[in-house]
């Protein structure tokens, strides 16, 4: 039978295993947040465009990509593309800086995001982001921390072989006197430029070091280093990063075309990705400082760190590297019910249920022979079997599946037996 209808272009179901795979990776993810004191935040999947769309943003992300639309009282709204914002948004309007001795305040996030993009292996239309952001201190060492966050997430789910890759963007003086050198050396080249990179040019020069089309070309690799227009506080900080990731035993590597895609990062920036035996790179996950960005929410000069990591290319790793994380979890017991007592076995489940124990029946009127092979398509460890004469004598007849070994005992003394069968490997102490 085919399918009437399938899911939107972009977009995919999560199904059985996966969702095993899923659940661990958030398991993970949750456990080594609180390792480093981060707490959950969970946002509105939609926000009013103007918390995305900044003023004269060069991003593709808000160019080209964002899925916005006009609800029925005429406001423009738009799925949320990515989660900084929304997350900076929530810390100002809730006033979550509260007291600045409880500062940096730790939040982390996972959810859908939306973007409209040209759908390809580990890149979706909908897809799942987690993203830690630190806000209210601006301090190198809270860099550090955060790329030794998702280090450790990663290498927690058997992820191998990773690589730092880091650059600084220096303060506002020191950005400032670069995009004038990035204008003037590129504005020669205007031509051999992109049509993206024009635009990029008049709105934030710094965005053409991030662009694919023209990064193989000649003038593209030869173009002036920021490291060369940090000022002195800006080198000091980019320094104390790189100890700081050398103290810890974390490998990296300085990419002095390295910008990240978004337009309120300042200082340090980061991409985090495994080599493969080709040297081929993925990103795991990215980010780096902001300073201002609070600020133009309304919020007071606060600076933040923070970074994303998508689910998807995080989960397409994990099966590569990692193919014994999870294991399908086999079901306590199969409740076979012969006859007309099927009240009687639902009256079994429920009381094994309340226990604890995953317990599984038949709803298709199926016979012993059917009911059978459903228990063992379902790995059932224990087979409970109840007819009329169980039922009404009150008995119950227990099976161990690997070993076959059966016991009748008394409904009252169901829990108990089941219990100890279920923690002996399925054998009875009876």
């Amino acid at each position: 039978m085919e399918a009437k209808y399938q899911v939107p272009r972009g977009t995919f179901d999560l199904l059985d295993e996966d969702i095993l795979i899923w659940k661990k990776v958030e398991d993970v993810i949750r456990q080594t947040c609180a390792l480093y004191g981060y707490e959950e935040i969970r946002t509105p999947i939609f926000e009013a465009t103007e918390v995305f769309k900044g003023e004269n943003d060069s991003s593709d992300m808000v160019n080209k990509e964002m899925y916005t639309f006009t609800d029925n009282g005429n406001r423009s709204l738009t799925l949320r593309p990515e989660g900084t914002k929304g997350v900076i948004r929530a810390f100002v309007e809730h006033k979550l800086f509260g007291n600045t001795a409880d500062l940096p305040k730790k939040l982390f996030y996972i959810g859908p995001m939306f973007r409209y993009d040209r759908p390809q292996k580990g890149r979706y239309r909908q897809f799942h982001q987690f993203g830690v952001e630190a806000i209210g201190a601006n301090d190198p060492l809270l860099d550090v921390e955060t790329i030794a966050l998702g280090c450790q997430i990663a290498r927690s789910l058997g992820i191998k072989n990773l690589k730092v890759l880091v650059n600084s963007l220096g303060d506002k003086e020191s950005r400032q006197a670069y995009r004038k050198v990035l204008t003037d050396y590129f504005t020669p080249h205007l031509d051999e430029l992109c049509e993206d990179c024009h635009r990029r040019l008049k709105q934030n020069p710094l965005r053409i070091l991030d662009c694919k089309v023209d990064k193989d070309k000649d003038f593209f690799r030869k173009a002036p280093s920021m490291a060369d227009y940090l000022n002195e506080p800006s080198q000091k900080y980019f320094a104390r990063v790189l100890q700081g990731l050398k103290d810890l035993g974390i490998e990296y590597e300085i990419d002095p075309h390295l910008v990240r895609g978004l337009d309120y990062y300042t200082n340090t920036v980061f991409e985090v990705v495994p080599v493969d035996d080709n040297g081929q790179q993925a990103t795991v996950f990215a980010g780096g400082q902001y300073d201002g960005l609070v600020e133009s929410f309304g919020g007071g000069p606060l600076c933040g760190v923070g970074f994303g990591m998508g689910l998807e290319r995080l989960i397409a790793l994990v099966k590569e590297q990692n193919e014994n994380l999870v294991s399908k979890a086999a079901n306590d017991v199969y409740v076979i019910a012969i006859g007309d007592v099927d009240d009687y076995g639902l009256l079994i489940a429920q009381k094994l249920r309340h226990q604890g124990c995953s317990v599984l029946l038949d709803y298709n009127h199926r016979g012993m022979k059917g009911q059978f092979k459903a228990a063992e398509r379902s790995s059932s460890r224990l087979i409970i079997i109840v007819g009329e004469d169980e039922k009404n004598a009150g008995m119950v007849t227990i099976k161990n599946s690997a070993t076959k070994q059966q016991v009748t005992v008394s409904l009252a003394e169901l829990e108990n037996t089941v219990e100890e069968m279920l923690k002996n490997g399925g054998e009875s102490n009876e």
